[in-house]
């Protein structure tokens, strides 16, 4: 009686537990705290959160995976979560139907009425190609082990865009995937205390007053047209990028085009929901003791901070260089917005530009440039996966 308890002791958790499976256990609750009292990006981070704690519970063995005897039959089936990840992270296939479901949501018009804001879009992304290099340095001094691919898949959190991050590093990088997507998602949750004060330091209070037009009406033909015309442009000129950005031009199409109603609202809402969940969970799975208690994890999270802060001041000094030289006024804070963290980045621009101007509105305009972030963290991950992939 005595050994059959004292077997039942040696299989509990308790005794198999380690410190740093105690220590990821901490981070998990860390992240639930974060999602629940916070409401720092709940809907990933809650689901994170509870990934983490599950895959480093001994004995459960929730990323095992399956084993089969000499004849093929299987006599372990293998843990929930190593599907959920390899059936679809390393595929690919939740970050894509994620894309999908925030194209459904997504409005181009802001855009399309003041094209210049690709332009905005476009220099937030400089923080991705410098953080790249940054990354790369920090390997070849020795100060961190890090690869070409590994830097490619660090910079693109740069970009605060979660789906593409764990895209990018699910290809190039899958050994700090856990540490990239908790880098992303925060940084995507704190925007509003990160942005503030790199757009109050480079801008004055005259230019935060700027007021601007307002933006012409865009015709449903061009918003039917747009994504079509980017999705043919993307296929031919950078293929790599297709699968985020085909998938994001699709998702918009349903919304737009006016005959598939259900498909949208599907897209919008039921799916997105579901793949939001099963994403958490995967990348949850990748958040063991073993993966995650590294020195690469906090050169990672420093750099996506760098890369985040770079993006953002890149975005401001393009919207004051274009405020000089353009004749329609450019509030240089909209600048801040091409950082793809929609909508949060663009409240906040608009939050800046009620506190320096209670007249001043700036949300749509700031969505301009919100979205075509969007487009150029996909365009950006699609070059890094062309050229460190190939």
């Amino acid at each position: 009686m005595e050994s059959k308890l004292l077997n039942l002791y040696h299989d509990t958790g308790f005794y198999q537990l380690e410190l740093g499976q105690l220590v990821m256990i901490g981070v998990g609750l860390i992240l639930i705290y974060l999602a629940i009292k916070k409401k720092f990006e709940p809907l990933l981070l809650l689901p994170i959160g509870v990934g983490a704690i599950l895959v480093n519970i001994p004995g459960a063995g929730m990323m095992s995976a399956p084993v089969y005897d000499a004849a093929g039959h299987m006599i372990s089936p293998g843990g929930l979560q190593y599907y959920i990840y390899y059936a679809g992270i390393e595929t690919g296939l939740f970050p894509l139907l994620i894309f999908m479901g925030v194209g459904a949501m997504t409005d181009f018009g802001p855009m399309l009425a003041n094209p210049k804001t690709l332009l905005l879009g476009a220099a937030a992304q400089f923080g991705i190609f410098a953080t790249v290099i940054g990354a790369v340095l920090l390997g070849a001094f020795g100060i961190m082990d890090f690869t070409l691919a590994d830097a490619a898949a660090i910079g693109i959190i740069g970009g605060a865009d979660g789906p593409t991050a764990i895209f990018v590093a699910s290809r190039l990088a899958p050994d700090l995937l856990g540490a990239i997507a908790v880098a992303a998602y925060s940084y995507m949750a704190l925007v509003p205390l990160i942005q503030p004060p790199i757009m109050r330091a480079l801008t004055t209070k005259e230019e935060r007053s700027i007021k601007m037009e307002q933006l012409r009406p865009v015709s449903k033909t061009e918003k039917i047209v747009f994504p079509v015309v980017v999705i043919l442009l993307v296929a031919m000129f950078l293929p790599s990028a297709a699968p985020l950005l085909g998938m994001f031009c699709f998702g918009n199409l349903m919304r737009e085009c006016g005959v598939v109603d259900r498909l949208s609202e599907t897209a919008q809402n039921a799916l997105i929901n579901i793949v939001t969940i099963m994403l958490g969970l995967g990348v949850g799975s990748k958040l063991s003791s073993e993966e995650f208690l590294n020195i690469e994890t906090l050169g990672i999270l420093s750099l996506g901070l760098v890369a985040f802060s770079i993006g953002t001041a890149s975005g401001v000094l393009m919207a004051k260089l274009m405020n000089r030289l353009s004749k329609d006024a450019i509030n240089p804070l909209i600048g801040a917005a091409g950082v793809s963290a929609v909508p949060m980045a663009a409240r906040v621009a608009n939050k800046l530009g009620l506190e320096a101007n209670k007249q001043n509105f700036l949300l749509m305009h700031a969505m301009g440039p919100n979205v075509a972030g969007v487009i150029g963290s996909a365009v950006a991950a699609g070059i890094m996966l062309s050229y460190v992939g190939s």
